[in-house]
């Protein structure tokens, strides 16, 4: 089985992983130091990354108001879920608010719309 974790965790990993690309990028710019031209562009390419990850930050804490929330039942903590199916943020536990979806293996698929779910 793969691995899963909640909708929110992934997208603010993502978010995480453009801050470290950003720099990254910019070190490889140190390189080029004999290039101003060659430096600038790098250094501009990752503070366009920060700046996204700045932007996916906003755009999940915006989503993240309006998840509904629901307490775990398998440990009690409140977590968000986003979408039919989501795992708790803390214990991975599969949960839904869809009455169709409860007992059945947990699946992504849930979450597309009709057409694309080969499980309806």
């Amino acid at each position: 089985m793969a691995k899963y974790s909640s909708k929110i965790n992934k997208i603010r990993t993502f978010a995480l992983s453009l801050i470290f690309i950003g720099f990254i990028i910019m070190y490889v710019g140190i390189f080029f130091r004999t290039s101003p031209l060659l430096m600038t562009i790098f250094m501009v390419l990752g503070l366009l990354s920060i700046m996204a990850s700045m932007a996916v930050y906003f755009w999940i804490g915006m989503l993240s108001t309006k998840a509904v929330q629901v307490a775990c039942p398998n440990c009690g903590k409140h977590t968000k879920i986003l979408g039919r199916v989501d795992m708790c943020m803390y214990c991975r536990e599969p949960l839904t608010l869809d009455k169709a979806l409860e007992g059945k293996e947990f699946d992504e698929s849930y979450n597309r719309k009709k057409e694309e779910n080969h499980h309806a």
